[in-house]
């Protein structure tokens, strides 16, 4: 095998062709999701499928409110799930930390039924494990609970 100059030109083509290859895929892709059926509104549940975590790793507040707070609240409280946790890890500890709006909305979680928990690996690098214990969240090593609950059969979601 030998290696040989490729000419610039050679390298922009190459380049096009795998920007193009990757924007027909990525266009199949997005045909395949617009055309999949849909699953029926009112299907009937797993019964199998009972507890849910929550896994909020994103540091960004309207993630936290519009996405992984609301259907966490909204999952409890309207039974969907029997079991609802809520794991802080990462960039979401500090951001928890400092915004009282989303410590407020924890709160109602917290008293709606969600377990609330975090990750002291985390919350100890960025410095704010006293104040999610102030709040009420079991901080602790979180990798192997969270192992057990992904094999013991609970349902994932991470944002």
């Amino acid at each position: 095998m030998s290696v040989g100059k490729v000419s610039s030109d050679r390298k922009h083509k190459t380049l096009a062709v795998g920007v193009l290859l990757a924007a027909a895929g990525c266009a199949a892709l997005g045909a395949a999701w617009w055309t999949a059926p849909a699953v029926a509104e009112n299907a009937p549940p797993d019964p199998s499928a009972t507890k849910l975590v929550v896994l909020w790793t994103s540091g960004d507040p309207f993630v936290a409110e519009r996405m992984a707070f609301m259907y966490t609240l909204a999952s409890k409280k309207s039974n969907w799930w029997d079991q609802v946790t809520l794991v802080v890890w990462g960039p979401s500890a500090k951001l928890l930390s400092e915004n009282k709006d989303l410590q407020d909305y924890v709160k109602r979680m917290q008293e709606a039924g969600v377990d609330v928990q975090a990750c002291i690996v985390c919350a100890n690098m960025y410095g704010v494990t006293d104040k999610l214990r102030e709040l009420g969240i079991t901080v602790r090593g979180m990798g192997k609970p969270l192992t057990d609950m992904l094999q013991s059969g609970w349902t994932l979601l991470s944002v």
